[in-house]
């Protein structure tokens, strides 16, 4: 496993942080057209992924890839999760993986 560039757990919050580094979230499609897809983070802030390929609308999709903007990933690696997910416990992993036990997480 390649260590030396990690992906950083981030919601829509914690993504203004990161631009210009590699991030990992977990987005819900709302719009899709195979090259730009507006979408909502777990914790309800609207985000554009660039380079997501065609998502059914309302799946929820990781998306691993470089923060370009405050709301907007150009997307490297995705897995589509399906039509549910825990938002919530998402949100409490980013936290955790951004505040005290940070150091746990690459």
């Amino acid at each position: 496993m390649d260590t030396s560039n990690p992906a950083v757990f981030v919601n829509g919050e914690l993504l203004p942080k990161f631009i210009g580094k590699k991030v990992r979230t977990v987005v819900q499609v709302n719009k899709c057209d195979g090259v730009v897809t507006a979408a909502k983070s777990t914790d309800d802030q609207e985000l554009t992924v660039n380079g997501l390929p065609q998502v059914p609308l309302m799946n929820f999709v990781e998306v691993i890839g470089i923060a370009e903007t405050n709301r907007s990933i150009n997307a490297e690696i995705w897995t589509d999760f399906g039509t549910t997910f825990d938002t919530n416990s998402y949100n409490r992993l980013c936290q955790l993986a951004n505040g005290e036990f940070r150091n746990l997480f690459l």
